[in-house]
């Protein structure tokens, strides 16, 4: 007999159309958070630590996401993120707390206000078959940006170098591992010598074949893809797509913002032999999105 689905219930709300932002990072999922955050109802968290510490299990040992309790552990770190109780902001990533407007700890919405929940913590596309479980009825948006937009990104990142040590790999690192984007094991040592600009284009080749996976995999109404490009240059176009698909309305004001990083910026932020060795690693996913030779 098939059992009925799990209702989880945060604050006295029923979490129905949970939304969950994916992509590679430096791919715009932090962007599309903070304009999540503004939106009307939405509550919508960035990296908390319950969460965080779950992805990073997932991506280092895949099997523990296909084990039969991985859904529970991640709906329950999730519930734990979402929770609205008075100090919850304390313990939010800078970027969340920056992004929702927080100087003290929070909170940074009201219960009262919540109608949607939402998550766009860094590195969650390495966790969507367990969301999917988790939440049949979720909503995703994956984010593809240039490679090579996205390197220039990873390298001036201390957080996405800090994974590319030797020391981070552990026993427990399985293979193939698409976190690292390392296929084998017996690549791994080829891996650990390849300069960073390497490893980031190994990253990013690895997150957009998952998320052409997904776009295989989950129907139309549960999936949307956006382009990081599109995002930036043509706000109202992009962000009037994102809201028909939540049924929702969606802030365009973060997207206005200066500080946004601009498309082509490996132009001239990235080495000469950095671009050659992205392009070397990523040529045919560069060339099967658009992006090589423009």
């Amino acid at each position: 007999m098939r059992l009925p689905p799990h209702i989880l219930v945060v604050n006295g709300i029923k979490v129905r159309r949970p939304v969950f932002l994916l992509g590679a990072p430096h791919s715009g999922v932090d962007l599309l958070a903070r304009a999540l955050k503004r939106s009307p109802g939405f509550h919508v968290t960035m990296g908390r630590a319950s969460v965080a510490h779950v992805v990073y299990a997932f991506a280092r040992k895949p099997s523990i996401a296909r084990t039969s309790g991985a859904v529970r552990v991640l709906r329950d770190a999730l519930s734990e993120s979402w929770q609205v109780l008075p100090r919850s902001c304390g313990e939010c990533a800078e970027p969340c707390r920056e992004a929702g407007g927080v100087t003290g700890t929070g909170p940074c919405v009201s219960a009262a206000d919540v109608t949607r929940f939402g998550d766009g913590s860094p590195d969650l596309i390495y966790s969507a078959p367990v969301l999917l479980q988790a939440f049949p009825d979720a909503r995703f948006v994956q984010l593809i940006r240039d490679g090579r937009d996205v390197v220039s990104g990873m390298l001036g990142d201390p957080a996405c170098l800090a994974w590319f040590k030797p020391a981070m790999l552990s026993e427990h690192t399985e293979f193939p591992n698409a976190f690292l984007g390392v296929n084998k094991d017996e690549h791994l040592e080829r891996w650990k010598t390849m300069p960073a600009a390497g490893k980031s284009a190994l990253r990013w080749r690895s997150a957009v074949r998952l998320s052409a996976e997904l776009r295989r995999a989950l129907p139309e109404p549960q999936l949307l893809t956006l382009r990081y490009e599109d995002l930036v240059e043509r706000p109202p176009q992009s962000v009037a797509t994102l809201s028909e698909f939540l049924e929702t309305r969606v802030s365009k004001v973060v997207l206005y913002d200066t500080a946004v990083p601009k498309v082509g910026a490996w132009r001239t932020r990235l080495r000469r032999d950095d671009l050659e060795l992205v392009e070397k690693v990523a040529r045919e996913e560069l060339k099967r999105l658009g992006y090589q030779g423009a």
